[in-house]
């Protein structure tokens, strides 16, 4: 055992040197700005971090690996000048590190998902898959979507984490350890990055963008859905089952908002260029945000119902009105009562009937959806999410 608490000593201050740190003033500074620890503060160690390193570093002198394994999904439209940048920053990540809080983790797996997009990308991905054997290619028959594609993606991985990442390098890979930690921390099976800066695409469009998440979240939804980005950090279990039930067309986080209960979001800083080249027109966005209203389920179509019975309502108590002007004299146009009347009542039963439609067809859009009536899983208490927090409570896991 003493052995093995030399081995620990050395194996602890190797992986706590191996953190992800910002190598320069300019990264420094940009991750400061965005509100992001960097520099010393990033690796300054706790007690307990120092626990589940030392916890982590005996496993590993002794042959048990415990480190947490992720699978990458990338889709790819575009990718054919950033796929090599983006597996250059994952290349370190596939060996043992620690995350900023001290748990040992590991990226097991990079799926590259093609999309079949404009450019040679499929040539970049073989050749990349052929100098990397983590590297899984994954092809599909045409261009589906990003979110068809990152679903495809999620669908083959076998580690006990997913994580979604866009080709162009947007969000930085080292970030990967401080979203584990939110998720740890929390209990949170999903953890979004949220970019603490805007994004460079102009004042209309991140306007346009903030509005849209703002109807989405707040007057579509009954609050399940929350901020999202495409930087996901999510419980590998419940990820694969969501894509064994979600429908074509869905957003998708929408369907993610349907099998994970808490969500956590860790701040991340967007290295999005000015001269990068959004693959999204101004049409595709419109039928992007289109397809989120059409995956939020009958809450739309449930407004019409109310506005249904409202006006039927309205038009019953305002036809009662004008009925009693008319026989006390104050309306003497003839034919204008009956007419009134007649107009205000059908209109609000039209409208009332249109509801009662509304409901059906809302229950026809949740079964095409593919929304599940329920997602069994594991143990929680024997998921990634509770593994670290027991062992690291318990002085004698490291005895």
């Amino acid at each position: 055992m003493a052995d093995h608490r030399r081995s620990a000593d050395t194996l602890s201050t190797a992986a706590l040197l191996r953190l992800p740190t910002c190598e320069n003033s300019s990264c420094r500074a940009r991750r400061s700005d965005a509100g992001i620890p960097s520099g010393e503060d990033e690796v300054a160690p706790s007690a307990i971090q120092l626990r589940l390193v030392l916890r982590s570093a005996v496993l590993q002198s002794m042959g048990v690996v415990d480190e947490h394994t992720i699978s990458i999904v990338v889709p790819v439209y575009r990718g054919e000048h950033t796929l090599d940048a983006l597996i250059e920053e994952l290349r370190p990540l596939t060996e043992i590190f620690s995350s900023p809080a001290g748990y040992p983790m590991r990226v097991a797996e990079i799926l590259l998902v093609h999309d079949c997009g404009p450019d040679h990308s499929d040539a970049v991905i073989r050749r990349l898959a052929a100098a990397l054997p983590i590297i899984r290619p994954i092809w599909l028959s045409r261009n589906f979507g990003q979110h068809a594609a990152t679903i495809a993606g999620m669908s083959s991985t076998g580690s006990e984490w997913i994580v979604t990442m866009d080709e162009d390098g947007q969000f930085d890979p080292r970030d990967l350890g401080r979203m584990l930690d939110v998720a740890l921390e929390n209990g949170a099976p999903l953890v979004y990055g949220i970019p603490t800066n805007s994004p460079p695409h102009g004042f209309l469009r991140n306007l346009a963008t903030r509005a849209t998440k703002v109807v989405a979240t707040r007057l579509l939804t009954d609050g399940s859905l929350g901020r999202f980005s495409s930087f996901r950090l999510m419980l590998g279990e419940i990820g694969r089952g969501v894509t064994a039930y979600v429908g074509p067309g869905v957003f998708l986080d929408v369907a993610l908002s349907w099998a994970f209960g808490r969500v956590a979001y860790c701040p991340v800083l967007s290295r999005q260029s000015l001269d990068h080249r959004s693959g999204y027109s101004y049409r595709k966005l419109m039928s992007h945000f289109w397809r989120l209203v059409i995956s939020l389920g009958p809450r739309p179509l449930r407004l019409v119902s109310f506005v249904g019975v409202f006006a039927a309502f309205v038009g019953v108590v305002v036809a009662l009105v004008v009925l009693v002007e008319r026989l006390t004299g104050n309306i003497s146009v003839p034919g204008w009562t009956s007419l009134v009347v007649v107009v205000l009542l059908l209109g609000g039963m039209t409208l009332l009937a249109i509801g009662v439609v509304a409901e059906y067809v809302g229950a026809a859009v949740r079964m095409a959806m593919g929304k599940p009536l329920y997602l069994m899983t594991s143990d929680p208490s024997t998921s990634p999410l509770h593994r670290d927090s027991a062992g690291a409570s318990d002085p004698s896991a490291i005895e």
